[in-house]
């Protein structure tokens, strides 16, 4: 009888320990779908939840710079043009925020800082709302809106009038954009863990002064 107990235990060892580390190995569930009768994303992810991410975009940016109208002119003391001033040049962006999606939509709030890498462009920095419509795997199509702090490199302009204008400007910003990355890259819907989503979004500056298209990668913390 104990050589029959014994075997019994041994037998149910035999079963039971490599299920267990089956069990111990195993990944933890990262599915993302929302389940039977539960609000679901357009690309049956959760529809709500919160998604901090931060990227790293490129661009470019030309201010206007026209007599009465833009970023003023940089004119000498006699009030002639100053040659090689030029605002525009290339870009290169940080940006900092959360996403809170709402079923079929979603809002957010974002921060950036932004480098010249050429041109009298020297930084930028700001904060902007965003709200738009989530499509596909984990698209989104957004508008923003924000104000933005604009510092040029070696300008002191000039106003027509002599009176020095500084280089420092500020103003509302605004502007329209996209992200986008299909599920087959890792992304599992902006409620979940997603992988990367390509970000493209053009913005302009005051009474659209300026013209600033960028492109860039976005992703989860």
């Amino acid at each position: 009888m104990r050589k029959l107990s014994l075997a019994i235990a041994l037998a149910a060892a035999t079963v039971a320990v490599p299920a267990f580390a089956q069990d111990m190995s195993a990944p933890a569930p990262t599915d993302n779908s929302a389940q039977p009768g539960e609000a679901a994303a357009p690309d049956g992810s959760k529809a709500f939840g919160i998604e901090p991410y931060f990227g790293v975009m490129g661009g470019w940016e030309q201010f206007d710079n026209e007599r009465g109208h833009g970023i003023p002119q940089a004119l000498n003391a006699d009030n002639s043009l100053r040659r090689g001033y030029k605002p525009s040049g290339s870009l290169v962006q940080g940006v900092l925020g959360v996403n809170v999606p709402l079923g079929p939509v979603f809002v957010g709030a974002e921060g950036n800082v932004i480098k010249g890498i050429d041109g009298n462009i020297d930084w930028e920095y700001g904060a902007a709302g965003r709200f738009g419509f989530r499509a596909g795997d984990s698209g989104l199509f957004y508008g923003k809106v924000g104000y933005q702090w604009v510092n040029f490199d070696h300008f002191s302009a000039r106003s027509t009038n002599g009176g020095n204008t500084g280089r420092d400007y500020s103003a509302i910003t605004y502007g329209i954009g996209a992200e986008v990355g299909p599920q087959s890259i890792g992304l599992k819907g902006i409620t979940g863990n997603a992988g990367f989503r390509i970000r493209a979004e053009v913005n302009t500056f005051g009474d659209a002064q300026s013209f600033r298209p960028m492109l860039g990668i976005i992703t989860h913390f």
